[in-house]
């Protein structure tokens, strides 16, 4: 009986919302009496929560996951003001998120700390990190650190998985929705002894339906079927401590018209992606925490895609190594130093049957950039942070760069906080890879020639209170962000209707973004979070400054969680207001009417779920967007594909209706 109660107390570190299901049961048993070795008190956290750093960033817990279905990446920000989620396409299911007003490819996707998801498998990598997998998720706003490079323009988003070391255990987590979408997750880990373990992660998706809600004879969302493993292992010793771990994912989507055309449109794309990294950290002092650690990942990505007569053909590959040494000099000052390394290698092929002078391969991608960095951070205590870094690089296409960042919190009290944050980043461009759900669109695609690596600076504040209020805390938050492009890559809807542009920038790009968000617990149990951000955004089109289209000048987010005192029950409902924005320049028709309206307007989405907790398992069933709001007309000529002025990557707001799901999570327990 001791060893079942270590065992549960043990676990509830990881998962404290299976505890509670577990108190509330054994409430109901006749009282024993037992002597325990160990007693951990565990107490509810919350499910968001600010990081205690000088960077201004947030830690998604699994406890926040659970607020919703959560099946990937892309799924697990319907509760956070600050990052969004949008369709960048209504035919081939392509995402991207949006941090402080501005595309995703401004944020450095990280995992476990780690570059990755570059290139060719950033328009879809949010759905290749299953959501069961995901033990947390870190999301840094502005410049972040300088170690883990130089691209983090607006912010990073780190996943950090499940662990081998974790408590030895098995997990099931069955999921299906209205839509035609099953998925089955599972991970298990093994402990050889007290040093050596290993893990196992399965996923796999289906999604068979031919959903045309809005009668434009194209499907609304793709056909997705992918499975994908991963066996990562760890080995945790007195001064050695090794992670390593290899994965395979294979996707199949088919998109396009449906089934009753003569003359089909088809989308169908093909995705292979195999990835292996290992991380090796040897601790040389532990009073004054000094260590090496050497981190490694390599990965190769292959993308066999059709868009009607075009086709596109990419295989990449990257390899990314870093080392790091670090050490605290004393109880003030630490410095942390270090050299990486990252090479990427893009061989693509585009294809139109109906012009076959148009085959040749188009020239290699290939870039190799070593660099190195040192930061230096000083702690007077709990009220002052300071933290300054600048890294070196040599980039063998576009030569030598230097990347400084800055980053200050001042905290005189436990009610407030001020952190102060400037830097500046860079970023390659791989205009098509990035981009090639463009290719579904009728219009001439046209990329400069010349592309410039894209530089910026972000500027920050933010300040962070908490208020006693009838015996709770009230937190209460505000930023303001300011990211300046000194170069930038944009996509050009608007100079011809029958033409996309991706070219550099001529003139001013900026965003401006305020965001102000409050939670409160106003009863025991029940939480209330309530959010507004304001963007500003603007780039030169056509000689004018703009509002970048497509969009949103605002945002306004209201949640509020109720978790049952025993944790038996919760409850979870989110509401956007998503504020209207510009459209791309229309022209004018044959009949004298405008293609398209100049500006979109406001909508909202509602979204909502229950769970039930059990001793070993929990069932959840919700809803998202109840309001049912659609985009009336997301694909431009969907009445003839194969014309120039098809265009399904115009996409503001949701393209499917309301859906419902269901899902059951089973802990297994000890291997």
């Amino acid at each position: 009986m001791k060893k079942k109660w270590k065992y549960y107390l043990l676990f509830s570190l990881f998962c404290p919302s299976l505890l509670m299901a577990q108190t509330e049961t054994d409430s109901v048993a006749p009282m024993k009496t037992h002597e325990l070795d160990d007693v951990t008190v565990v107490s509810r956290r919350q499910g968001t929560r600010r990081v205690s750093g000088a960077v201004n960033g947030q830690l998604i817990t699994r406890d926040e996951l659970f607020k919703a279905a959560c099946c990937n990446l892309g799924e697990s920000f319907v509760t956070n003001p600050s990052v969004d989620v949008n369709y960048s396409d209504a035919t081939t299911g392509a995402k991207q998120i949006k941090l402080l007003g501005l595309a995703g490819t401004y944020v450095q996707m990280l995992t476990e700390n780690m570059p990755n998801f570059r290139g060719a498998a950033m328009p879809y990598a949010l759905g290749y990190v299953p959501g069961p997998w995901m033990k947390s998720i870190q999301v840094s706003k502005g410049c972040s650190s300088v170690k883990n490079g130089y691209e983090s323009i607006t912010g990073q988003i780190n996943v950090q998985y499940l662990q081998p070391e974790d408590e030895q255990g098995l997990t099931v987590n069955l999921f299906g929705n209205t839509q035609g979408r099953v998925e089955a997750n599972i991970d298990g880990n093994y402990h050889f002894n007290k040093h050596l373990s290993t893990e196992l992660l399965g996923h796999y998706e289906n999604e068979w339906g031919d959903h045309d809600s809005n009668h434009d004879g194209l499907i609304d969302q793709p056909k997705v079927r992918q499975w994908h493993l991963q066996n990562r292992w760890a080995y945790m010793g007195d001064r050695y401590i090794m992670h390593a771990g290899a994965g395979i994912m294979k996707e199949k989507r088919n998109g396009g018209q449906t089934k009753h055309h003569d003359n089909r449109y088809r989308i169908g794309m093909e995705t292979d992606r195999y990835e292996a990294y290992m991380k090796h950290a040897f601790i040389l002092n532990k009073e004054t925490g000094g260590n090496i650690a050497l981190m490694a990942s390599a990965s190769q990505h292959e993308l066999d895609a059709s868009y009607g007569h075009k086709r596109y053909d990419v295989r990449q590959k990257n390899a990314y190594m870093s080392l790091i040494y670090e050490t605290n000099i004393d109880g003030h000052h630490n410095l942390s130093s270090g050299i990486s390394l990252n090479h990427d290698h893009l061989a693509q092929h585009l294809y139109n049957h109906t012009e076959p002078s148009v085959g040749a391969p188009l020239p290699k991608e290939i870039e190799t950039t070593p660099g190195a960095y040192v930061q230096y951070t000083f702690n007077e205590g709990t009220w002052l942070t300071l933290m300054a870094g600048i890294r070196v690089d040599h980039s063998s296409v576009y030569g030598t760069f230097w990347t400084p960042r800055m980053h200050l919190k001042y905290s005189p009290s436990d009610l407030f906080s001020l952190r102060l944050s400037a830097g500046k980043g860079y970023r390659t461009v791989h205009a098509l890879a990035e981009n090639n759900f463009l290719l579904t669109s009728g219009r001439s695609l046209i990329i400069d020639d010349q592309l410039k690596q894209e530089e910026a600076w972000n500027y920050g504040v933010s300040t962070a209170w908490n208020i006693p209020l009838f015996s709770k805390t009230l937190r209460l938050n505000a930023e303001y962000y300011y990211t300046h492009f000194m170069e930038q890559t944009l996509i050009d809807y608007d100079e011809n209707p029958l033409e996309l542009y991706i070219r550099n920038k001529e003139g001013k790009s900026y965003s401006h973004t305020l965001q102000i968000d409050a939670s409160y617990e106003l009863f025991k149990g029940m939480t209330l979070l309530a959010a507004y951000r304001r963007n500003f955004v603007k780039a030169v089109y056509g000689g004018q400054l703009r509002e970048k289209p497509l969009n949103s000048r605002y945002k306004a987010l209201l949640s509020a969680s109720y978790k049952t005192p025993l944790g038996l029950w919760q409850a979870d409902v989110t509401c956007q207001l998503n504020g209207g924005g510009r459209m791309p320049e229309p022209y004018t028709t044959g009949s004298g009417e405008l293609s398209w309206s100049r500006s979109f307007g406001a909508y909202a989405v509602l979204n909502a779920q229950v769970t039930r907790w059990f001793r070993h398992f929990s069932v959840y069933v919700g809803g998202e967007n109840l309001t049912n709001f659609r985009q009336k007309h997301p694909i431009i000529g969907a009445a003839d594909p194969w014309a120039k002025t098809f265009e399904p990557t115009m996409i503001w707001g949701p393209v499917m209706g309301a859906m419902f799901y269901a899902g059951i999570r089973v802990n297994i327990g000890r291997l």
